[in-house]
């Protein structure tokens, strides 16, 4: 078995190389790629330091069963004939291909059997955003069908990236130490702040990121279900939040849904408002599942339950996810 990490320096890939390791992937070789900015850094796996390689228009691909990609759409795009042409599984995570119909959207939890079928040799990883929610949503469908969401996001710096972490510490040392705050990875200053907006506005008055949570999933989930998002950037590090209003076609006591969701793999439910227990970004760091509390009933909606989640963006936002897809095909 060999495995790949393409953008193997970034904040996903790094990650990627952890969770294979602390889950025994079953790989007998694995190899590193990156941009000619990262070509020649070396990593621990295992033991063994690896040195990354610079990704190139070759046959470096061939002999290697799955590629976990997150180095950008467009070297996505740029690659994914190179990666794929011997027989690579190209898992990606990235947002070029996740609404093409020849490629698979996959959260294990809730679709693994769409990996199966893969026409292009592409699997997409979906939007962290999208991810968290949905691995709740799924028993909750199992109760009854959903029909509307509304959600609003709490997104960690770790969405944009490494350096957009590094900002944000780096923000907070300069205004603690009195020096000017340089903002480069954000439109505005994140630290002791919260910015309405993640990723490009479109025509609608969403932003991209909001209209991947309507469209990927209703993908995932094979449904018809409508959702309407607010995605914020807040200044965790990198566990996203997201408080959700879940609309359904009967309507659900709280106990089956708590019931449900503490039943379901990839879930934790942490719910108990008497004692303070519920989840939060500084606790759900580095953890493997999606955290849920203060589910009640929605006192707007007779068929409503709204909830809290919360989980690791780097980890299951991402990494953790694309690897449990791999898993997966090799049980298969």
């Amino acid at each position: 078995m060999k495995a790949a990490i393409v953008g193997a320096s970034g904040a996903v890939g790094q990650e990627f190389i952890k969770v294979l390791e602390e889950r025994n992937f079953p790989v007998d070789e694995l190899v590193l790629f990156g941009s000619a900015r990262s070509a020649g850094r070396k990593y621990s796996f295992r033991g063994k330091e690896l040195e990354v390689r610079l990704l190139q228009h070759n046959d470096d691909f061939k002999g290697i069963d799955y590629a976990f990609v997150s180095a950008g759409a467009s070297t996505s795009v740029e690659f994914a004939d190179t990666i794929t042409k011997h027989g690579t599984v190209m898992i990606d995570n990235s947002s070029a291909f996740r609404m093409d119909p020849d490629v698979p959207l996959v959260v294990p939890e809730c679709n693994a059997e769409d990996a199966l079928v893969r026409p292009r040799g592409i699997i997409a990883n979906p939007n962290c955003t999208t991810i968290m929610m949905v691995v709740v949503l799924k028993p909750i469908e199992t109760l009854s069908h959903i029909t509307r969401i509304h959600v609003a996001s709490y997104q960690s710096a770790s969405g944009a990236g490494a350096q957009a972490m590094a900002e944000l510490q780096q923000q907070y040392r300069d205004i603690v130490e009195g020096n000017p705050v340089k903002v480069e990875k954000f439109a505005y200053q994140l630290a002791y702040n919260v910015i309405p907006q993640i990723d490009v506005f479109t025509d609608n008055g969403y932003t991209k990121e909001e209209m991947k949570m309507f469209n990927e999933t209703r993908k995932i989930l094979h449904s018809d279900v409508r959702c309407s998002a607010m995605c914020v950037r807040i200044s965790s590090l990198r566990s996203h939040s997201e408080a959700v209003w879940i609309e359904t076609e009967r309507p659900l006591e709280v106990e089956e849904v708590q019931k449900a969701i503490a039943a379901a793999p990839g879930l934790t439910l942490e719910d108990d408002p008497a004692t303070k227990k519920y989840p939060m970004p500084l606790f759900t760091g580095g953890k493997d599942n999606i955290f849920v509390g203060r589910v009640r009933k929605d006192l707007a909606n007779e068929n409503g339950i709204t909830l809290w989640l919360s989980g690791d963006q780097i980890k299951k936002g991402a990494a953790l996810n694309a690897v449990q897809i791999a898993e997966y095909l090799i049980k298969q």
